[in-house]
């Protein structure tokens, strides 16, 4: 995970989300204080091997989207001629790339696209990414694509003067 990483995704869609989401589809969720401990990196030690099994499979479809995600933004940002991988990364990048992997990870939501919020933010961010890559938008202040405001050439164009020095010296 080059944009995102566990201990991001564990403060935010947060550990109870992703062990939902995350969990083969057959299997039950793989509890949350499990999952949490598996994605800062923690002590797994009170779980059997079995559930840190299921943990360690739940944080692989994670880093799996989480790759998906990368993947897509790349494309978007390489289209505007970033150098990829960006670093280093910007909130907004690391903000998308969640967006996106939740998104990912929700395959199986149920309801209405238009007033879900994860389809929301998805969109947002491709949005995003869509007017990044036409270079209507820029990364921040630390943009290495825009350009520096010494490389801006400045040029002052003028007419002739309509008076003389001569003609400007009877107004004195």
């Amino acid at each position: 995970m080059q944009y995102i990483t566990a201990t991001d995704l564990a403060e935010r869609p947060g550990a109870r989300e992703l062990s939902q989401v995350a969990t083969a589809a057959h299997l039950k969720p793989v509890a949350w204080e499990l999952m949490e401990a598996t994605l800062r990196g923690g002590d797994r030690s009170t779980w059997t091997a079995d559930q840190v099994a299921e943990a360690d499979d739940a944080l692989r479809r994670i880093e799996d989207a989480v790759a998906q995600a990368e993947s897509l933004i790349d494309g978007f940002l390489a289209k505007r001629g970033y150098s990829l991988p960006l670093s280093p990364v910007p909130e907004l990048v690391t903000g998308w790339t969640r967006d996106i992997a939740r998104y990912y990870l929700h395959k199986d939501r149920s309801g209405k696209e238009e007033t879900d919020p994860i389809v929301r933010a998805y969109r947002d961010a491709l949005k995003f990414l869509q007017l990044i890559a036409d270079g209507k938008f820029s990364l921040g202040g630390n943009d290495p694509v825009a350009t520096s405001p010494s490389a801006i050439d400045v040029r002052f164009e003028a007419d002739d003067n309509v008076f003389s020095r001569e003609q400007l010296r009877v107004f004195r």
